[in-house]
């Protein structure tokens, strides 16, 4: 069978799977004559298919070389997978084979032989696959597409996925004599209704009952964002407040999951005047927002009503992933209209150098570039959901297939969990603001380059932020969305005075990680160098365990000013700002 992949690449998938994988239940000598000479064409076909697709008019063409893999390379893959296939088949004959891969290490893979045998079997081959995908000579990109669109497949067939092949899955329908069947067709069907998989039980969670439920009031709004004011925790606050610039690519309650493990609450109860911004959900009224918009009318603002309620001439300011870049970015602008209101930045897993974006560059180039340019760069949205499809592709065993078995083939209802609540409550972008942030960040890097881009009529130089702002930079030593060296690299682009820190695990886990659960680490440097190696930076480094919070919120009150009272009402009146409404606002709970 073919498969084309969301990459435009099209490769060939195995041969007779799974009738050739039952081959081997005849004898070795099968085996090796017609399973290992399928897996032969398989491997030339992959190469010429490659040759095909890619080789003309397209990224591989401009770079000067056509993907192939070596004619000894192909050998020898061919003699591995035979080798390991005997070897397989010599095991099975003895037992069922054990396995450390998670979906097939229950008790019924090892009671069902049948069953035990084509999971060996496909994790055969999908070792083989993948090795075939990393023995491609080609450019990196293109490199990289191969590998990503291998990575899909390899998953998508995997016998866990399917009830025929899945002995978990059957028996628990003979044990509840077909009810596990009866509800996961209706999980089906309501997840169809509401137009994306389950991946928590939303049924259990509500925004403003049970998740973003810190005290606080909308003291501003307008079209693009909400900016909400918490209730202080502390009878003393510090005179310079802080702002949070959330990612406007999904919802602010990921800094106010619940109290335990809420960041907002966590910096309200160190003594921080805390303001944050809540995007709106954009509909078709912001369908011709630009990046200008948002960082005029949305962070500029925002910054400027913050300093109008508190009186205060510099606040501190935090953004998180695309936030950081909206943040740095109105900084940026402000500085070169000579107006500096940061008393310091954290930026927590934020790309400012664009050079190595991760696994998201398989996504990126500039035909994928000009064609949303060419559809929504002057008007139109984003949908969220496809936005969500993208970053689960990234970890398709954990983030689709996993749930497709468990809602579906087991009929289960997926445990509560905050967080997978809050990756499935998606937001629109406005296309021109999507569009252009693809050009000149992922595709062409302009944001490092002084005087490349004009933002709000302003040319942008971060050279301008200054040496004394002091910068709080966080990445996540496992993130797939924002590299570690990525996050890292902002220490070598932005000047002033850089404070580093890595913690452990993603993207978001890394992120939400409170002191009081006492998990993950997190590394430091004591001589606070910061070279221009990221590994040169880690073998000077120590593990600390526990949450990075705890030295953010030190790092945070030596930029805080003096401490004064608490103010007693929200916002302020005489300014013109005052409680709109309770936290956490009607602009955080609409939904796609």
């Amino acid at each position: 069978m073919n498969q084309e992949s969301t990459t435009g690449f099209s490769f060939p998938g195995l041969p007779g799977w799974p009738q050739a994988g039952m081959q081997m239940f005849t004898s070795p000598w099968l085996l090796e004559q017609g399973f290992a000479k399928n897996w032969a064409q398989t491997l030339q076909a992959f190469q010429e298919k490659a040759a095909g697709n890619l080789g003309t008019g397209g990224p591989v063409a401009a770079h000067g070389s056509v993907p192939h893999i070596p004619e000894k390379t192909l050998l020898k893959l061919q003699q591995d997978y035979v080798q390991e296939a005997v070897q397989l088949w010599n095991q099975c004959l003895q037992g069922a084979p054990s396995f450390q891969d998670r979906r097939f290490k229950g008790e019924a893979w090892k009671q069902n032989p049948i069953s035990a045998f084509a999971a060996a079997v496909y994790l055969l081959n999908a070792r083989t696959l993948m090795a075939m995908a990393d023995a491609v000579q080609a450019d990196a990109k293109t490199k990289s597409r191969i590998c990503f669109a291998v990575e899909q497949w390899v998953a998508a067939t995997a016998p866990s996925n399917f009830l025929a092949l899945n002995p978990e899955a059957q028996k628990l329908a003979i044990d509840t004599q077909g009810e596990s069947l009866i509800n996961g067709i209706k999980n089906m069907l309501h997840d169809l209704r509401q137009g994306h998989m389950s991946m928590t039980d939303e049924s259990l969670f509500e925004v403003g009952r049970n998740v973003a439920t810190t005290e606080g009031a909308v003291v501003y709004e307008n079209e693009l964002f909400q900016l909400l004011e918490y209730k202080p925790l502390t009878a003393k606050v510090y005179e310079r407040p802080l702002l949070l610039v959330p990612p406007c690519i999904n919802k602010f309650y990921i800094l106010d999951l619940q109290p335990e493990n809420s960041f907002i609450r966590y910096a309200v109860s160190q003594g921080q005047r805390t303001f944050v911004v809540s995007w709106r959900n954009p509909d078709q009224s912001l369908a011709a927002k630009t990046w200008d918009d948002y960082i005029e009318e949305a962070a500029i603002k925002a910054i400027s009503v913050v300093q109008d309620i508190t009186g205060a001439e510099q606040i501190n300011t935090l953004g998180f992933c695309v936030g950081g870049t909206i943040l740095t970015t109105a900084l940026a602008v402000l500085a070169g209209r000579g107006v500096h209101p940061a008393a310091s930045v954290t930026l927590l897993t934020t790309l400012i150098d664009f050079s190595n974006v991760g696994i998201l560059d398989v996504f990126i180039d500039e035909s994928v570039v000009a064609s949303r340019e060419l559809t929504m760069g002057q008007c139109g949205l984003l949908n969220g959901k496809e936005m969500a499809s993208t970053f689960s592709m990234l970890r398709p065993n954990e983030l689709v297939w996993n749930y497709v078995v468990g809602n579906y083939l087991k009929g289960q209802t997926p445990p509560p969990f905050d967080l997978l609540y809050w990756n499935s409550d998606s937001t629109n972008l406005p296309g021109p603001f999507y569009a252009w942030y693809l050009r000149n960040t992922y595709l062409e890097n302009n944001l490092i380059k002084p005087g490349k881009l004009t933002v709000c009529g302003q040319k942008i130089d971060l050279r301008k932020l200054g040496v004394s702002l002091p910068l709080y930079i966080y990445g996540s030593r496992e993130d797939h969305i924002v590299p570690i060296d990525s996050a890292y690299a902002s220490t070598q682009t932005l000047p002033g005075k850089k404070r580093f820190v890595m913690g452990a695990s993603g993207h978001i886990a890394g992120v939400i990680n409170p002191p009081a659960a006492n998990k993950r680490s997190h590394w430091l440097r004591a001589d606070g160098k910061l070279p221009a190696s990221l590994q040169d930076w880690i073998d000077g480094a120590r593990e600390i365990p526990g949450s990075w919070w705890s030295d953010w919120a030190v790092w945070l009150k030596g930029h805080g000013g003096k401490q004064i009272a608490a103010p007693q009402t929200y916002g302020k009146a005489r300014a013109g700002y005052t409680a709109i409404e309770p936290a956490p606002g009607r602009y955080v709970k609409v939904k796609l």
